[in-house]
């Protein structure tokens, strides 16, 4: 096992007033900076240590003075702790004591400064290589996706494919696929391919969505996969033409916001059965393609993507190459127990006997200890759309060759560079 480990010692997070939350954690034109530095600089521990924090504030680059009000929980989890620190020249140390188990613990801190409430937080790991899943597998876990793939063996392939020359240049051709999966559900993708593709010489890489009903054009600028020679196959799993107006995705979205909760009672019944049985649907029809070289097939997302290239690389020993950012749908049903649970972080009505079982079939700590090719996981420790928790527990749990970049300071993103190094990562990989 090879693994790579970024640690930024500064903790560049955005300034979050009360007024306005975002999504990235560097202050793009802000007045304000908060500076968390961890007294071990991996931001690791084991359980029993103790844990402190230098936390700095400043304006203009200006250290400021101030009172600190802090908490400290268990990841995603209640405060057991508060507190309060005073900033002199800029500067306070917050002791955060250590963790009774495996775990990360959050620093969670606010500051009222010129009106104006500012807060940020810092999770730091206790034992993390200890981190296990709280979700069981199904005794009939593998009997009930054998039984999906066989029935979906029945249906035949069935596909249309249109160029899109707004979305050609000289370097890369597009063309909207619509595939059908079963008799009721169909998707829709953007095949994208090397400009004059040759036959049998191709890489194919299938990247699925994250969370929510939105187009899939985002991904377009991430054109050099096909400029290094790779056939990329990009989805959605709503069956959503992405040529519909943005208008009627907002409609559609708020009607169906809660498609993660949908048939959540019975395994046969829920909503992303014909999603996850799909992947392999899309792997059907990639190597079909002429231009593939008959021998290279990767998944490839983040986020509820992250989830699903994990699960079709477990579903389909096609795939030779998975790449995974921080997963969505892991160990669900630990938030039955109190504990760090996986997007979507169901609400507790939900956890009924029928839904936990449930999340059992579909949860990613399952499908995880069947992947048999190489896998590479990325995952930021102050992530609590994907917590880091969870990441671990699907590390901890893949018992293929594997290889992980992790960036404590990361939300629920990825930079530029790092996914531009995954498709590195793919092309020393290939065959």
């Amino acid at each position: 096992m090879k693994q790579k480990l970024i640690c930024i010692f500064f903790a560049l997070f955005g300034t979050l007033t009360t007024l306005q939350v975002s999504a990235e954690n560097y202050p793009y034109r802000s007045d304000y900076l908060w500076v968390t530095l961890p007294d071990h600089a991996d931001w690791l521990y084991q359980v029993g240590e103790q844990a402190k924090v230098d936390v700095i504030f400043l304006k203009y680059g200006i250290p400021q003075d101030g009172t600190v009000e802090y908490s400290i929980g268990t990841d995603l989890l209640k405060a057991d702790q508060t507190g309060t620190a005073q900033l002199k020249n800029g500067r306070a140390t917050i002791k955060m004591g250590t963790a009774k188990k495996p775990g990360f613990r959050d620093l969670r801190l606010s500051l009222k400064l010129d009106g104006k409430t500012y807060q940020h937080h810092v999770k730091v790991g206790f034992s993390v290589d200890r981190i296990q899943p709280f979700t069981q597998e199904p005794k009939d876990f593998r009997a009930f996706w054998q039984k999906g793939l066989d029935e979906l063996k029945q249906q035949p392939m069935n596909f249309t494919r249109e160029l899109q020359p707004e979305y050609c240049n000289d370097k890369v051709d597009t063309w909207l696929v619509k595939l059908q999966i079963d008799r009721r559900h169909w998707l829709y993708g953007y095949l994208m391919m090397p400009k004059n593709a040759k036959k049998g010489a191709h890489p194919v890489v299938l990247t699925p969505p994250g969370a929510g009903v939105k187009t899939i054009k985002e991904f377009f600028n991430r054109s050099y996969f096909q400029e290094k020679g790779i056939i990329r196959f990009i989805t959605e799993i709503h069956g959503l033409n992405p040529q519909l107006p943005e208008e009627h995705f907002s409609d559609v979205r708020s009607a169906f916001s809660d498609y993660l909760e949908m048939g959540l009672d019975n395994p046969d019944h829920y909503y992303m059965r014909h999603v996850y049985l799909g992947l392999v649907r899309c792997i059907d029809f990639l190597t079909s393609l002429p231009e593939w070289d008959g021998k290279n097939v990767a998944t490839l997302g983040g986020s509820q993507g992250g989830a699903l290239a994990l699960i079709g690389a477990s579903l389909d020993p096609r795939v030779t190459l998975c790449v995974a950012n921080h997963p969505a749908l892991s160990d669900m049903a630990a938030g039955s127990a109190g504990l760090t649970s996986g997007y979507p972080h169901f609400k507790d009505y939900l956890y009924t006997k029928a839904n936990v079982a449930t999340m059992a079939y579909y949860d990613v700590v399952n499908f995880a200890r069947y992947i048999t090719c190489k896998t590479y996981m990325t995952w930021g420790y102050n992530d609590n759309t994907c917590p880091p928790t969870t990441s671990y527990a699907v590390w901890n749990t893949l018992k293929c060759e594997k290889e992980s970049l992790v960036t404590p300071i990361n939300e629920h993103w990825t930079s530029d560079a790092t996914n531009r190094g995954q498709m590195e990562w793919l092309l020393k990989n290939f065959k």
